[in-house]
Protein backbone atom coordinates (compact mmCIF):
# COMPACT_ATOMS: atom_id res chain seq x y z
CA UNK A 1 0.00 0.00 0.00
CA UNK A 2 1.76 2.99 -0.93
CA UNK A 3 -1.52 5.73 -0.49
CA UNK A 4 -4.35 5.02 2.36
CA UNK A 5 -6.38 7.30 0.39
CA UNK A 6 -6.73 4.17 -1.84
CA UNK A 7 -10.04 1.76 -1.27
CA UNK A 8 -8.37 -1.22 -1.33
CA UNK A 9 -5.93 0.01 1.23
CA UNK A 10 -8.14 -2.61 3.31
CA UNK A 11 -7.03 -5.98 1.18
CA UNK A 12 -3.92 -5.07 1.56
CA UNK A 13 -1.28 -6.15 4.14
CA UNK A 14 0.68 -2.85 5.03
CA UNK A 15 3.15 -0.58 4.00
CA UNK A 16 6.09 -2.06 4.01
CA UNK A 17 7.40 -4.82 1.45
CA UNK A 18 9.02 -7.46 4.10
CA UNK A 19 6.08 -7.72 6.16
CA UNK A 20 3.93 -7.82 3.13
CA UNK A 21 6.12 -10.40 1.81
CA UNK A 22 6.32 -12.81 4.85
CA UNK A 23 2.65 -12.58 5.57
CA UNK A 24 1.39 -13.14 1.78
CA UNK A 25 4.36 -16.30 1.69
CA UNK A 26 2.73 -17.66 4.60
CA UNK A 27 -1.09 -17.30 3.24
CA UNK A 28 0.12 -18.75 -0.15
CA UNK A 29 1.76 -21.87 2.00
CA UNK A 30 -1.53 -22.37 3.97
CA UNK A 31 -3.48 -22.22 1.24
CA UNK A 32 -1.32 -24.60 -0.95
CA UNK A 33 -1.16 -27.06 1.69
CA UNK A 34 -4.89 -27.90 1.52
CA UNK A 35 -4.42 -28.35 -1.97
CA UNK A 36 -5.92 -24.92 -3.52
CA UNK A 37 -3.83 -22.98 -5.62
CA UNK A 38 -3.05 -19.59 -4.55
CA UNK A 39 -3.42 -16.42 -7.06
CA UNK A 40 -1.42 -13.30 -6.64
CA UNK A 41 -2.69 -10.19 -7.16
CA UNK A 42 -2.82 -7.51 -8.75
CA UNK A 43 0.85 -7.79 -10.53
CA UNK A 44 2.08 -4.99 -10.44
CA UNK A 45 1.43 -1.42 -9.04
CA UNK A 46 -1.77 -1.34 -8.45
CA UNK A 47 -1.71 0.19 -5.03
CA UNK A 48 0.49 2.98 -6.33
CA UNK A 49 -1.75 4.52 -8.49
CA UNK A 50 -2.09 8.19 -9.13
CA UNK A 51 -3.75 10.50 -6.82
CA UNK A 52 -4.98 6.85 -5.42
CA UNK A 53 -8.00 6.30 -7.74
CA UNK A 54 -8.92 2.76 -8.47
CA UNK A 55 -7.44 1.53 -11.94
CA UNK A 56 -6.35 4.79 -12.58
CA UNK A 57 -2.03 4.44 -13.98
CA UNK A 58 1.14 3.38 -12.20
CA UNK A 59 3.92 6.37 -12.67
CA UNK A 60 6.71 5.21 -10.35
CA UNK A 61 10.12 4.19 -11.26
CA UNK A 62 12.02 1.41 -11.83
CA UNK A 63 13.58 1.43 -8.55
CA UNK A 64 10.61 1.93 -6.68
CA UNK A 65 8.66 -0.95 -8.59
CA UNK A 66 12.31 -3.11 -7.93
CA UNK A 67 12.57 -2.72 -4.36
CA UNK A 68 9.04 -1.93 -3.51
CA UNK A 69 6.20 -3.51 -5.11
CA UNK A 70 7.93 -6.55 -6.45
CA UNK A 71 9.61 -7.97 -3.44
CA UNK A 72 6.45 -9.72 -1.91
CA UNK A 73 4.95 -11.18 -5.03
CA UNK A 74 9.11 -12.52 -5.51
CA UNK A 75 9.03 -14.17 -1.99
CA UNK A 76 5.77 -15.61 -2.50
CA UNK A 77 6.48 -17.06 -6.02
CA UNK A 78 10.35 -18.22 -4.50
CA UNK A 79 9.96 -18.92 -1.02
CA UNK A 80 5.97 -19.85 -0.98
CA UNK A 81 5.41 -21.90 -4.31
CA UNK A 82 2.43 -19.62 -5.65
CA UNK A 83 1.05 -21.40 -8.58
CA UNK A 84 -0.90 -18.33 -9.92
CA UNK A 85 -0.97 -14.59 -10.44
CA UNK A 86 -3.17 -12.11 -11.51
CA UNK A 87 -1.93 -9.00 -13.49
CA UNK A 88 -3.06 -5.37 -12.35
CA UNK A 89 -5.66 -3.55 -13.68
CA UNK A 90 -3.54 -0.59 -13.87
CA UNK A 91 -1.01 0.20 -16.56
CA UNK A 92 2.90 0.88 -15.96
CA UNK A 93 4.19 3.84 -17.47
CA UNK A 94 1.79 3.10 -20.25
CA UNK A 95 1.89 -0.12 -20.54
CA UNK A 96 -1.36 -1.94 -19.10
CA UNK A 97 -0.04 -4.92 -17.04
CA UNK A 98 -2.09 -7.70 -19.13
CA UNK A 99 -0.14 -6.91 -21.62
CA UNK A 100 3.16 -6.52 -20.28
CA UNK A 101 5.49 -8.44 -21.64
CA UNK A 102 8.47 -7.50 -19.51
CA UNK A 103 6.79 -8.35 -16.69
CA UNK A 104 4.36 -11.26 -17.16
CA UNK A 105 7.43 -13.17 -18.92
CA UNK A 106 10.50 -11.99 -18.47
CA UNK A 107 10.62 -11.17 -14.95
CA UNK A 108 7.85 -13.42 -13.99
CA UNK A 109 8.52 -16.11 -15.71
CA UNK A 110 12.23 -16.11 -17.13
CA UNK A 111 14.12 -14.29 -14.34
CA UNK A 112 11.85 -15.78 -11.18
CA UNK A 113 11.10 -19.09 -12.71
CA UNK A 114 7.91 -19.02 -12.08
CA UNK A 115 5.72 -22.42 -14.00
CA UNK A 116 2.02 -21.87 -13.26
CA UNK A 117 -0.97 -19.97 -14.58
CA UNK A 118 -1.84 -16.77 -15.11
CA UNK A 119 -5.11 -15.49 -14.44
CA UNK A 120 -6.45 -11.79 -16.32
CA UNK A 121 -8.47 -10.15 -13.19
CA UNK A 122 -12.13 -8.97 -13.79
CA UNK A 123 -12.42 -8.25 -17.32
CA UNK A 124 -9.11 -7.30 -17.23
CA UNK A 125 -8.02 -8.55 -21.56
CA UNK A 126 -11.58 -6.73 -22.39
CA UNK A 127 -10.27 -3.60 -20.69
CA UNK A 128 -7.04 -3.22 -23.16
CA UNK A 129 -9.73 -2.48 -25.71
CA UNK A 130 -12.24 -0.68 -23.89
CA UNK A 131 -10.27 1.37 -21.01
CA UNK A 132 -6.24 1.34 -22.01
CA UNK A 133 -6.86 1.44 -26.11
CA UNK A 134 -4.09 -0.72 -27.01
CA UNK A 135 -6.12 -2.91 -29.08
CA UNK A 136 -9.41 -1.90 -31.49
CA UNK A 137 -11.10 -5.25 -30.89
CA UNK A 138 -11.53 -8.05 -28.42
CA UNK A 139 -9.72 -10.59 -30.96
CA UNK A 140 -6.55 -7.83 -30.55
CA UNK A 141 -7.13 -7.78 -26.84
CA UNK A 142 -7.05 -11.49 -26.75
CA UNK A 143 -3.75 -11.27 -29.29
CA UNK A 144 -2.03 -8.87 -26.54
CA UNK A 145 -2.89 -10.76 -23.38
CA UNK A 146 -2.16 -14.20 -24.57
CA UNK A 147 1.66 -13.16 -26.42
CA UNK A 148 2.18 -11.21 -22.92
CA UNK A 149 1.64 -14.09 -21.05
CA UNK A 150 -1.81 -14.66 -20.02
CA UNK A 151 -3.47 -17.77 -19.89
CA UNK A 152 -6.91 -17.73 -18.64
CA UNK A 153 -9.42 -14.96 -19.17
CA UNK A 154 -11.66 -14.27 -16.24
CA UNK A 155 -14.92 -14.31 -15.42
CA UNK A 156 -15.76 -14.86 -19.41
CA UNK A 157 -14.03 -15.84 -22.54
CA UNK A 158 -15.35 -12.78 -23.97
CA UNK A 159 -12.23 -12.46 -26.08
CA UNK A 160 -10.22 -15.38 -25.70
CA UNK A 161 -13.63 -17.18 -27.27
CA UNK A 162 -14.28 -16.79 -30.95
CA UNK A 163 -12.70 -13.66 -31.30
CA UNK A 164 -9.00 -15.37 -30.28
CA UNK A 165 -9.89 -17.96 -32.86
CA UNK A 166 -10.31 -15.17 -35.24
CA UNK A 167 -6.70 -13.42 -34.27
CA UNK A 168 -5.52 -17.01 -34.69
CA UNK A 169 -6.55 -17.23 -38.06
CA UNK A 170 -5.69 -14.63 -39.28
CA UNK A 171 -1.90 -14.44 -37.69
CA UNK A 172 -2.62 -11.26 -35.58
CA UNK A 173 -2.18 -13.95 -32.65
CA UNK A 174 0.24 -16.75 -32.71
CA UNK A 175 -0.83 -20.38 -32.33
CA UNK A 176 2.14 -21.53 -30.00
CA UNK A 177 1.02 -19.17 -27.85
CA UNK A 178 -2.59 -20.67 -27.33
CA UNK A 179 -0.73 -24.18 -27.23
CA UNK A 180 1.67 -22.74 -24.22
CA UNK A 181 -1.36 -21.52 -22.37
CA UNK A 182 -3.71 -24.76 -22.69
CA UNK A 183 -0.55 -26.95 -21.19
CA UNK A 184 -0.01 -24.54 -18.50
CA UNK A 185 -3.77 -25.13 -17.79
CA UNK A 186 -3.94 -28.65 -18.27
CA UNK A 187 -0.98 -28.99 -15.84
CA UNK A 188 -2.84 -27.36 -12.95
CA UNK A 189 -6.16 -29.44 -13.46
CA UNK A 190 -3.96 -32.60 -13.83
CA UNK A 191 -1.74 -31.90 -10.50
CA UNK A 192 -5.14 -30.95 -8.67
CA UNK A 193 -7.10 -34.45 -10.17
CA UNK A 194 -10.01 -32.24 -11.45
CA UNK A 195 -9.00 -34.50 -14.77
CA UNK A 196 -9.65 -37.62 -12.66
CA UNK A 197 -12.60 -40.15 -13.99
CA UNK A 198 -13.66 -39.70 -10.76
CA UNK A 199 -13.49 -36.67 -9.98
CA UNK A 200 -16.91 -34.86 -9.18
CA UNK A 201 -17.24 -31.57 -9.03
CA UNK A 202 -19.80 -31.58 -5.74
CA UNK A 203 -19.57 -30.21 -2.02
CA UNK A 204 -19.92 -32.27 1.20
CA UNK A 205 -23.68 -32.88 1.67
CA UNK A 206 -22.91 -30.76 4.86
CA UNK A 207 -20.84 -27.86 4.70
CA UNK A 208 -20.22 -26.50 7.92
CA UNK A 209 -18.75 -22.12 7.04
CA UNK A 210 -18.38 -21.44 10.68
CA UNK A 211 -17.01 -24.98 12.96
CA UNK A 212 -16.28 -23.96 16.43
CA UNK A 213 -12.55 -24.43 15.48
CA UNK A 214 -12.59 -21.49 12.81
CA UNK A 215 -14.38 -19.65 14.88
CA UNK A 216 -11.85 -19.78 17.87
CA UNK A 217 -8.93 -19.16 15.33
CA UNK A 218 -11.21 -16.05 13.98
CA UNK A 219 -11.09 -14.64 17.87
CA UNK A 220 -7.64 -15.36 18.07
CA UNK A 221 -6.50 -13.54 15.19
CA UNK A 222 -9.01 -10.60 16.18
CA UNK A 223 -7.40 -10.60 19.55
CA UNK A 224 -3.74 -10.07 17.81
CA UNK A 225 -4.75 -7.92 16.08
CA UNK A 226 -6.19 -4.48 17.48
CA UNK A 227 -3.52 -1.96 18.22
CA UNK A 228 -3.82 0.26 21.38
CA UNK A 229 -2.25 3.46 20.07
CA UNK A 230 -2.68 6.01 22.76
CA UNK A 231 -4.01 5.19 26.36
CA UNK A 232 -2.70 9.07 27.93
CA UNK A 233 -5.58 9.32 30.50
CA UNK A 234 -4.55 6.02 31.86
CA UNK A 235 -8.94 4.78 31.67
CA UNK A 236 -7.50 1.82 30.32
CA UNK A 237 -8.64 -1.30 30.83
CA UNK A 238 -12.12 -0.50 32.17
CA UNK A 239 -13.18 -1.91 35.47
CA UNK A 240 -16.29 -3.29 35.63
CA UNK A 241 -18.82 -0.99 37.09
CA UNK A 242 -20.38 2.71 36.58
CA UNK A 243 -21.86 4.03 33.53
CA UNK A 244 -20.35 3.98 30.16
CA UNK A 245 -21.47 6.03 27.32
CA UNK A 246 -21.45 3.65 23.57
CA UNK A 247 -22.17 5.85 20.35
CA UNK A 248 -21.31 6.21 17.01
CA UNK A 249 -22.29 4.79 13.81
CA UNK A 250 -20.63 1.47 14.36
CA UNK A 251 -21.29 0.46 17.84
CA UNK A 252 -24.31 -1.65 16.73
CA UNK A 253 -23.61 -2.09 13.03
CA UNK A 254 -22.02 -5.83 12.61
CA UNK A 255 -20.96 -4.46 9.13
CA UNK A 256 -18.09 -2.46 11.22
CA UNK A 257 -16.41 -5.80 11.15
CA UNK A 258 -16.17 -6.68 7.67
CA UNK A 259 -14.51 -5.54 4.60
CA UNK A 260 -15.68 -5.02 1.49
CA UNK A 261 -15.00 -8.94 0.17
CA UNK A 262 -16.45 -10.16 3.29
CA UNK A 263 -19.70 -11.75 1.64
CA UNK A 264 -22.73 -10.14 3.45
CA UNK A 265 -20.80 -6.83 2.26
CA UNK A 266 -20.07 -7.62 -1.30
CA UNK A 267 -23.35 -9.83 -2.05
CA UNK A 268 -25.59 -9.33 0.89
CA UNK A 269 -26.04 -6.09 0.36
CA UNK A 270 -28.03 -6.60 -3.02
CA UNK A 271 -30.12 -9.00 -0.49
CA UNK A 272 -31.44 -7.07 2.88
CA UNK A 273 -33.45 -9.88 3.52
CA UNK A 274 -31.60 -12.64 3.70
CA UNK A 275 -29.99 -13.15 6.81
CA UNK A 276 -25.92 -13.12 7.60
CA UNK A 277 -25.73 -16.57 8.02
CA UNK A 278 -23.19 -16.17 10.95
CA UNK A 279 -23.37 -14.73 14.25
CA UNK A 280 -21.34 -11.15 14.35
CA UNK A 281 -21.51 -9.54 17.80
CA UNK A 282 -21.68 -5.72 17.39
CA UNK A 283 -19.16 -3.59 19.91
CA UNK A 284 -22.43 -2.82 22.05
CA UNK A 285 -23.41 -6.38 22.28
CA UNK A 286 -19.47 -7.35 23.52
CA UNK A 287 -19.31 -4.96 26.03
CA UNK A 288 -22.42 -5.64 27.24
CA UNK A 289 -21.14 -8.88 27.70
CA UNK A 290 -17.45 -7.99 29.08
CA UNK A 291 -18.87 -5.58 31.28
CA UNK A 292 -22.07 -7.16 32.90
CA UNK A 293 -21.64 -4.95 36.14
CA UNK A 294 -21.70 -1.62 34.39
CA UNK A 295 -24.55 0.34 32.80
CA UNK A 296 -24.27 0.98 29.08
CA UNK A 297 -26.13 4.01 28.25
CA UNK A 298 -26.55 5.93 24.72
CA UNK A 299 -25.81 9.81 25.48
CA UNK A 300 -22.34 10.86 27.05
CA UNK A 301 -23.71 13.10 29.51
CA UNK A 302 -23.64 11.75 33.34
CA UNK A 303 -21.59 8.58 31.85
CA UNK A 304 -18.33 8.17 33.52
CA UNK A 305 -16.67 6.85 30.09
CA UNK A 306 -17.91 7.12 26.46
CA UNK A 307 -16.86 4.53 24.07
CA UNK A 308 -16.92 6.05 20.70
CA UNK A 309 -16.95 3.25 18.11
CA UNK A 310 -16.23 5.09 14.37
CA UNK A 311 -14.59 4.66 11.38
CA UNK A 312 -15.54 2.64 7.34
CA UNK A 313 -18.53 0.88 5.97
CA UNK A 314 -16.75 -0.91 3.26
CA UNK A 315 -18.84 -1.69 -0.24
CA UNK A 316 -17.78 -1.79 -3.72
CA UNK A 317 -17.37 1.18 -6.06
CA UNK A 318 -18.31 3.91 -4.17
CA UNK A 319 -21.37 2.06 -2.22
CA UNK A 320 -19.38 2.49 1.18
CA UNK A 321 -16.48 4.86 2.33
CA UNK A 322 -13.91 1.77 1.94
CA UNK A 323 -13.31 -0.42 -0.18
CA UNK A 324 -13.02 -1.16 -4.11
CA UNK A 325 -13.50 1.58 -6.05
CA UNK A 326 -14.43 3.75 -2.73
CA UNK A 327 -11.38 6.22 -2.52
CA UNK A 328 -11.01 8.75 -0.44
CA UNK A 329 -9.94 12.78 -1.35
CA UNK A 330 -8.18 12.80 1.68
CA UNK A 331 -8.11 11.35 4.96
CA UNK A 332 -10.46 12.82 7.51
CA UNK A 333 -13.30 10.75 9.23
CA UNK A 334 -16.28 10.48 6.83
CA UNK A 335 -19.53 11.39 6.68
CA UNK A 336 -19.45 13.81 9.49
CA UNK A 337 -17.30 11.86 11.76
CA UNK A 338 -15.35 14.69 12.68
CA UNK A 339 -18.02 16.40 13.96
CA UNK A 340 -19.52 13.85 16.03
CA UNK A 341 -16.23 13.20 17.78
CA UNK A 342 -15.88 17.17 18.33
CA UNK A 343 -19.36 17.22 19.60
CA UNK A 344 -18.05 14.14 22.12
CA UNK A 345 -15.55 15.83 23.74
CA UNK A 346 -17.03 18.93 24.06
CA UNK A 347 -19.23 17.20 26.58
CA UNK A 348 -16.59 16.91 29.02
CA UNK A 349 -17.12 13.36 30.01
CA UNK A 350 -13.33 11.05 29.24
CA UNK A 351 -13.88 9.61 25.49
CA UNK A 352 -12.28 6.09 24.42
CA UNK A 353 -11.99 6.35 20.98
CA UNK A 354 -12.62 2.94 19.24
CA UNK A 355 -11.78 2.82 15.05
CA UNK A 356 -13.30 -0.25 12.91
CA UNK A 357 -11.97 0.73 9.34
CA UNK A 358 -10.18 -0.27 6.16
CA UNK A 359 -7.40 2.51 5.73
CA UNK A 360 -5.44 4.68 8.79
CA UNK A 361 -7.29 8.34 9.41
CA UNK A 362 -6.17 11.73 10.55
CA UNK A 363 -5.97 12.01 13.93
CA UNK A 364 -3.86 14.93 15.04
CA UNK A 365 -7.08 17.02 15.57
CA UNK A 366 -8.02 15.12 18.51
CA UNK A 367 -4.09 13.82 19.11
CA UNK A 368 -3.98 15.49 23.35
CA UNK A 369 -7.73 15.13 23.81
CA UNK A 370 -8.65 11.66 24.25
CA UNK A 371 -8.51 9.26 26.57
CA UNK A 372 -7.50 6.49 24.48
CA UNK A 373 -7.39 5.18 21.05
CA UNK A 374 -8.08 1.63 19.86
CA UNK A 375 -7.36 1.06 16.15
CA UNK A 376 -9.19 -2.18 15.05
CA UNK A 377 -9.27 -1.79 11.34
CA UNK A 378 -11.64 -4.70 9.81
CA UNK A 379 -11.32 -7.20 12.47
CA UNK A 380 -14.13 -10.01 11.41
CA UNK A 381 -16.67 -11.67 13.02
CA UNK A 382 -14.86 -11.75 16.87
CA UNK A 383 -13.78 -8.52 16.53
CA UNK A 384 -16.39 -7.08 18.64
CA UNK A 385 -15.17 -9.15 21.29
CA UNK A 386 -12.06 -8.80 20.61
CA UNK A 387 -12.05 -4.87 20.72
CA UNK A 388 -13.66 -5.63 24.49
CA UNK A 389 -11.24 -7.98 25.80
CA UNK A 390 -8.35 -4.93 25.30
CA UNK A 391 -11.18 -3.08 26.99
CA UNK A 392 -11.34 -4.96 29.87
CA UNK A 393 -7.42 -6.39 29.69
CA UNK A 394 -8.44 -9.67 29.38
CA UNK A 395 -6.68 -9.03 26.30
CA UNK A 396 -3.76 -7.52 26.62
CA UNK A 397 -3.46 -5.52 23.16
CA UNK A 398 -0.34 -6.81 21.35
CA UNK A 399 -1.24 -5.40 17.40
CA UNK A 400 1.18 -3.26 15.81
CA UNK A 401 0.36 -1.05 12.96
CA UNK A 402 1.30 -2.35 9.83
CA UNK A 403 0.78 1.00 8.20
CA UNK A 404 1.45 4.68 9.72
CA UNK A 405 -1.10 6.96 11.35
CA UNK A 406 -1.03 10.33 9.84
CA UNK A 407 -1.39 13.59 11.74
CA UNK A 408 -3.35 15.84 9.18
CA UNK A 409 -5.25 14.37 6.01
CA UNK A 410 -3.50 15.85 3.42
CA UNK A 411 0.00 16.08 2.49
CA UNK A 412 -0.49 12.50 1.29
CA UNK A 413 1.27 9.96 -0.39
CA UNK A 414 3.21 9.46 3.00
CA UNK A 415 4.61 5.93 4.23
CA UNK A 416 7.85 5.34 6.44
CA UNK A 417 9.65 4.18 3.67
CA UNK A 418 11.43 7.35 2.23
CA UNK A 419 14.53 8.61 2.08
CA UNK A 420 15.98 11.71 3.89
CA UNK A 421 13.57 14.33 1.54
CA UNK A 422 11.08 12.65 2.33
CA UNK A 423 11.01 13.75 6.05
CA UNK A 424 10.40 17.06 7.51
CA UNK A 425 12.66 19.75 6.62
CA UNK A 426 12.92 23.17 6.17
CA UNK A 427 12.58 23.43 2.47
CA UNK A 428 8.63 22.80 2.67
CA UNK A 429 5.70 23.98 5.46
CA UNK A 430 4.66 20.59 5.36
CA UNK A 431 5.13 18.04 7.90
CA UNK A 432 4.66 14.52 6.80
CA UNK A 433 5.67 13.36 10.24
CA UNK A 434 3.18 10.93 11.08
CA UNK A 435 1.33 10.60 14.52
CA UNK A 436 1.83 6.81 15.07
CA UNK A 437 4.09 5.21 13.22
CA UNK A 438 4.58 2.38 11.53
CA UNK A 439 5.01 -0.80 13.94
CA UNK A 440 3.75 0.96 16.82
CA UNK A 441 1.21 -0.27 19.84
CA UNK A 442 0.86 -0.24 23.62
CA UNK A 443 0.54 -2.75 26.29
CA UNK A 444 -0.21 -2.96 29.71
CA UNK A 445 2.73 -4.38 30.68
CA UNK A 446 6.40 -3.74 30.64
CA UNK A 447 9.64 -5.36 28.83
CA UNK A 448 12.70 -4.54 29.35
CA UNK A 449 15.36 -5.10 26.83
CA UNK A 450 18.78 -6.23 27.63
CA UNK A 451 21.69 -4.66 25.39
CA UNK A 452 22.38 -7.36 22.43
CA UNK A 453 25.45 -9.82 22.01
CA UNK A 454 26.52 -9.74 17.86
CA UNK A 455 28.70 -12.66 16.91
CA UNK A 456 30.29 -11.08 14.02
CA UNK A 457 30.11 -6.76 13.44
CA UNK A 458 31.91 -7.44 10.48
CA UNK A 459 30.22 -10.26 8.34
CA UNK A 460 31.28 -10.45 4.55
CA UNK A 461 29.54 -9.03 2.00
CA UNK A 462 28.63 -12.54 0.99
CA UNK A 463 28.04 -13.74 4.56
CA UNK A 464 25.82 -13.09 7.54
CA UNK A 465 25.51 -12.08 11.13
CA UNK A 466 24.07 -13.27 14.09
CA UNK A 467 22.65 -11.18 16.99
CA UNK A 468 20.94 -12.54 20.49
CA UNK A 469 18.34 -10.17 22.54
CA UNK A 470 17.12 -11.00 25.98
CA UNK A 471 13.67 -9.54 26.47
CA UNK A 472 11.91 -9.53 30.12
CA UNK A 473 8.42 -9.24 31.20
CA UNK A 474 8.55 -6.94 33.88
CA UNK A 475 5.36 -6.01 35.19
CA UNK A 476 2.20 -7.44 36.52
CA UNK A 477 0.13 -9.09 33.38
CA UNK A 478 1.14 -11.48 30.80
CA UNK A 479 2.22 -10.35 27.21
CA UNK A 480 3.60 -10.19 24.23
CA UNK A 481 6.17 -8.07 22.69
CA UNK A 482 7.03 -7.59 19.50
CA UNK A 483 10.21 -7.62 18.63
CA UNK A 484 10.79 -5.18 15.11
CA UNK A 485 14.32 -5.64 13.02
CA UNK A 486 15.40 -2.30 10.86
CA UNK A 487 18.21 -2.04 8.47
CA UNK A 488 19.66 1.87 7.73
CA UNK A 489 22.19 2.35 5.09
CA UNK A 490 24.21 5.94 5.69
CA UNK A 491 25.53 6.14 2.52
CA UNK A 492 24.35 4.89 -0.94
CA UNK A 493 24.84 5.64 -4.18
CA UNK A 494 20.89 6.39 -4.48
CA UNK A 495 18.63 7.96 -2.10
CA UNK A 496 17.94 5.37 -0.06
CA UNK A 497 14.83 5.02 2.63
CA UNK A 498 16.06 6.28 6.00
CA UNK A 499 15.09 2.66 7.56
CA UNK A 500 13.37 -0.05 6.73
CA UNK A 501 12.25 -3.66 8.31
CA UNK A 502 13.90 -6.86 7.99
CA UNK A 503 12.67 -8.96 10.79
CA UNK A 504 10.39 -9.57 13.55
CA UNK A 505 9.32 -11.72 15.94
CA UNK A 506 6.22 -11.66 18.67
CA UNK A 507 7.48 -12.47 22.02
CA UNK A 508 4.56 -13.85 24.48
CA UNK A 509 5.94 -13.49 28.06
CA UNK A 510 4.06 -14.28 31.43
CA UNK A 511 5.18 -11.67 34.07
CA UNK A 512 8.90 -11.80 35.25
CA UNK A 513 9.58 -14.10 32.16
CA UNK A 514 12.13 -13.91 29.94
CA UNK A 515 12.97 -14.98 26.88
CA UNK A 516 16.12 -14.92 23.72
CA UNK A 517 15.34 -13.43 20.71
CA UNK A 518 17.84 -14.90 18.12
CA UNK A 519 18.46 -13.17 14.91
CA UNK A 520 20.34 -13.79 11.78
CA UNK A 521 21.37 -10.48 9.84
CA UNK A 522 22.64 -11.86 5.93
CA UNK A 523 24.13 -9.51 4.17
CA UNK A 524 22.01 -9.96 1.24
CA UNK A 525 19.12 -7.61 3.58
CA UNK A 526 21.53 -4.31 2.70
CA UNK A 527 21.35 -4.75 -1.37
CA UNK A 528 19.69 -2.45 -3.08
CA UNK A 529 18.90 -1.34 -6.76
CA UNK A 530 21.41 0.51 -7.83
CA UNK A 531 21.97 3.50 -10.66
CA UNK A 532 22.62 1.06 -13.35
CA UNK A 533 19.36 -0.63 -12.29
CA UNK A 534 21.43 -3.87 -10.98
CA UNK A 535 20.84 -5.15 -7.50
CA UNK A 536 24.22 -4.22 -5.69
CA UNK A 537 25.30 -4.86 -2.43
CA UNK A 538 28.24 -2.78 -1.01
CA UNK A 539 30.52 -2.81 1.35
CA UNK A 540 30.71 -0.29 4.52
CA UNK A 541 28.73 0.66 7.19
CA UNK A 542 25.83 -0.89 8.19
CA UNK A 543 23.30 -0.23 11.48
CA UNK A 544 20.62 -2.56 12.38
CA UNK A 545 17.98 -1.12 14.73
CA UNK A 546 16.24 -3.27 17.17
CA UNK A 547 13.30 -1.28 17.88
CA UNK A 548 9.32 -1.31 19.10
CA UNK A 549 8.11 0.24 15.89
CA UNK A 550 10.04 2.53 13.08
CA UNK A 551 10.85 5.51 15.20
CA UNK A 552 11.48 3.71 18.12
CA UNK A 553 14.51 2.12 18.31
CA UNK A 554 15.77 -0.06 21.62
CA UNK A 555 19.13 -0.90 20.64
CA UNK A 556 21.11 -0.24 17.54
CA UNK A 557 24.25 -2.31 16.46
CA UNK A 558 26.62 -1.25 13.78
CA UNK A 559 27.97 -3.42 11.54
CA UNK A 560 30.92 -3.32 8.51
CA UNK A 561 30.31 -5.19 5.58
CA UNK A 562 33.49 -6.51 4.09
CA UNK A 563 34.94 -7.79 1.19
CA UNK A 564 33.99 -6.63 -2.65
CA UNK A 565 31.12 -5.30 -4.02
CA UNK A 566 27.96 -7.92 -5.33
CA UNK A 567 25.69 -7.76 -7.65
CA UNK A 568 22.79 -10.06 -5.76
CA UNK A 569 20.68 -11.70 -7.88
CA UNK A 570 17.01 -13.27 -7.56
CA UNK A 571 18.52 -15.95 -5.02
CA UNK A 572 18.87 -13.38 -2.74
CA UNK A 573 17.74 -13.90 1.01
CA UNK A 574 15.36 -10.81 1.58
CA UNK A 575 15.43 -10.51 5.54
CA UNK A 576 16.23 -12.07 8.89
CA UNK A 577 15.75 -15.05 10.02
CA UNK A 578 14.09 -14.76 13.76
CA UNK A 579 13.24 -17.11 16.55
CA UNK A 580 12.62 -17.09 20.03
CA UNK A 581 13.90 -19.50 22.87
Amino acid sequence: MRDPRWGRTEESIGEDPYLVGTIGTAYVRGLQSAGVIATLKHFAGYSASRGARNHAPVSIGPRELADVILPPFEMAVRDGGARSVMPAYNDLDALPAHAHIPLLTRLLREAWGFEGTVVSDYFGVTLLESAHRVADSPGGAAALALTAGVDVELPAVRCFGAPLLEAVRSGEAPEPAVDRAVLRVLTQKCELGLLDPDWEPQPPPVLDLDPPRLRELAARVAEESVVLLANTGGVLPLGDGGRIAVVGPLADDPAGMMGCYAFPRHVGVEHPDVPMGVTVPTVREALAAEFPGARLVDDPAGADLCVAVLGDRSGLFGRGTSGEGCDAPDLRLPEGQCELLDALLESGTPVVLVLLTGRPYALGRWADRLAAVVQAFFPGQEGGRAVAGVLSARVNPSGRLPVSVPRDPGGQPWTYLTPPLGQVHDASSIDPTPLFPFGHGLSYTRFDWEAPQVDDPAPATDGETSLRLTVRNTGDRAGTEVVQVYLRTPVARVARPVTRLIGYARVPLRPKESAVVHVTVPADAAAYTGPDGSRVLEPGRLFVDLATSSTDTRHTVELTLTGEKRVVGHDRRFGCEVSVK
